[in-house]
Parts: C-alpha cells; structure tokens; sequence
C-alpha cells in the first residue's frame, strides 16, 4: 500500500480563483457523438505520422542503449461507491495485462483526492492527495484531478520515467506499449475538443504571442502518456488555467464537463508541448464498434438497446448497461449479455466487466465501499 507522505493542505494561491457552478452533463451526448464521429479530425493525421516517424529513432536509440520505457499508470479517484468499483475492475485488468508481451505497463497507483484513506487502500496501490476545500469545486469534481497531479508528483516516490493519466471506467483490453516518444506525450483525440473553434475565448487563455491557436491539441489529460519531467512542469500550468476557466463565466458556460479537458490542452500547449494523436489509444461503446487493435475501452457512454439489438439512443433500452446505474453500489456479477446484433465492443465490455466482477473478492460486500 501506498500512503500519505508529508502532505500538506492546498495552496491558497492556487485555488483563490475557482468560482461559480457546474453543469453536469451525462451520456446524452449520443446525438452529437454519431453526427460528428465522421469528422474526427482526420486532418492531423498527415502530421501526426510524420510526427511519430520523425521521433521513433529516438526511442529506438534509447531503447537500443537500455532506457526503460516504462510507465507508471496513474489513475485519479474518489473513496465514492461509483468510483471505487470502477477502480477495482480496471486495476483488475491492468494486472491481467502488465506483464504480457507487448506491455511497458510499469507500477500502479491510484491517487484519491478524497483527503483521507478508504477501504480499497490494501487492495489497490494508493496514495492519498487533498481535495480542494470544501465546496469550491461547486460539484464539478473532476476540477480536483490537476490537482491531485500536482500534489502527487510533488510527493510520491516515481521511479518510472514515463506517466499515463487513466479514469476509473478505463479497461484495458490489450498489453499497452509506451505510446509517447521522447518530449512528445500521446494522446487520444476527442472530436468535441475544438479550440480553433472557440478562438476568441481560448485567447483568454492562449494569448497571441504564444502562437496559432491550432498549436492546441485536440484532447483532454486522459488517456495520455508523457514523461515525468514534462507533467511536473504542465500541472501547475493545468491547475491555474483550470482555475481561471472556471472563473471565466463565458468559458465555464461554452466548455461545461469539458472545461477541465481544454484546460489540460490550453496548459500543454502554454509549455510548447504537442501530442502524437492516437486514435487506436482507445474506444469509446456503443459509437465505436469494434475493438480492433485499440488498447482501451472507455465505458462513459451508456449502451442501450432494443432486444432485436438496435441502439436507443439516450432512451432506456431494454437491455442495457450504463455506469450510472450504479451510483452507489456495484453492478452485480455476471451481467446478462446483449442482444443479438449488438456491436463486440459492447458485447466485449460486458464480458470483461463480468469476468473482473467474478474473480475479485468480496465483490458484493458492500463494506468494501463507502
């Protein structure tokens, strides 16, 4: 187990600007998810292959000269029920697949935010990091993830030289190599994180000096690999400029849920950081299909559908099975399987959810969560 090492209370300085409330959206994104999973920024490719082209040498030379290439996997949580389950079944596959072929998956840590220890603390490596005070993140929880990095890194013994920032509902279905090269992390490309877009409000933020405002990756913080040193210096940049977006009536308005992602992005980019994008990085059910050779499986949509195995689209189906369904406790074990028709990515999901549910002990014993 990984405990609290010398931590110390949040930084007034850097918390001073965090105002106004959240608007929490859910899976009813599904509309916009199918009319833009077309359009997915199919124009960074060019420059994301002559990208990873121009940096494999270099870790191939570091390889060659006996550099680990090793990550740490680093997942933020909360000692709530709905978080713990879900970090419980993704610690379960992490374990199924670190040690495989193909694998650069190193050790594990899960850094609660929650401010004290919780049950799973002999279960899964943690390390316990401060939330922000009471009430200031005004519901929108994952505002605490910069900051739980930034304590973290500043705290915790690392000895891998490489970070993945991963989230609860994130199963890996596959050994995960190191995706980064050298001072260029990887990242997943989301489509709905557009700062050319919002080119007059990112300027709050990205001022003119710093370059195009294209210069910002399309992604969020998670799934990314980078190196340790580049993280240590983008988590301040990413707390402050969460902060000050939050603060920011009009971008807490035009960013929502997402704001935390387009700030990681924003802070990124203030240090001259670009990503290699990787679509294969992960899969989003129901909208992504198949698994194919992607490497995880984000379940942040729910998957509803009829019993002839058609999509509902946001409407309950009859059979389903979405995340939120269990807010406060665990799905149960062996979950029925979809419909006919229903796409492998969901039958998949489904499949690993029940396989981690029955191999982890006391599942159901509710005095594992809080």
């Amino acid at each position: 187990m990984i405990g609290r090492k010398n931590m110390g209370r949040a930084s007034p300085m850097l918390l001073v600007l965090l105002a106004l409330g959240f608007l929490f959206a859910t899976y009813n994104l599904s509309t916009l998810v199918i009319q833009n999973r077309s359009s997915n920024s199919e124009s960074l490719e060019a420059d994301e292959t002559a990208l990873f082209d121009s940096v494999t040498l270099v870790t191939e030379k570091a390889k060659r000269e006996g550099e680990s290439n090793k990550f740490h996997v680093a997942l933020t949580a909360t000692d709530a029920a709905y978080s713990q389950w879900q970090s419980r079944i993704m610690y379960y596959w992490y374990k199924k697949m670190k040690d495989l072929p193909g694998s650069d998956m190193g050790t594990f840590t899960r850094i609660l935010h929650s401010g004290s220890p919780d049950n799973l603390m002999d279960e899964i490596p943690s390390f316990v990091v401060d939330p922000l005070p009471d009430g200031l993140d005004r519901g929108y929880i994952v505002l605490n993830r910069p900051w739980a990095f930034v304590q973290w890194l500043e705290k915790a013994t690392i000895e891998e030289e490489y970070i993945l920032m991963a989230e609860p509902d994130h199963i890996f279905v596959k050994p995960l190599p190191n995706l980064a090269r050298g001072k260029h992390p990887a990242a997943y490309p989301f489509f709905y994180i557009t700062p050319s877009e919002h080119e007059k409000l990112i300027r709050k933020f990205y001022p003119v000096e710093k370059g195009h405002v294209n210069n910002i990756d399309p992604i969020g913080n998670s799934p990314a690999i980078i190196e340790k040193s580049l993280l240590e210096e983008i988590a301040p940049t990413w707390v402050n400029v969460s902060l000050r977006m939050k603060d920011d009536h009009e971008a807490e308005k035009t960013f929502g849920w997402v704001l935390e992602m387009y700030a990681y992005a924003v802070a990124s980019a203030l240090h001259g950081v670009r990503h290699i994008l990787r679509k294969d990085f992960m899969l989003q059910p129901p909208f992504d299909s198949d698994v194919g050779e992607r490497f995880i499986i984000h379940y942040t949509y729910g998957c509803d559908y009829t019993l002839k195995g058609k999509l509902t689209y946001g409407k309950i189906g009859e059979w389903r099975f979405d995340k939120r369904s269990y807010l406060s406790s665990p799905p149960p074990r062996n979950i029925s399987l979809p419909p006919p028709g229903v796409p492998e990515s969901v039958v998949r999901l489904v499949k690993m959810v029940n396989e981690a549910t029955a191999n982890i002990p006391g599942w159901d014993n509710l005095t594992y969560y809080n």
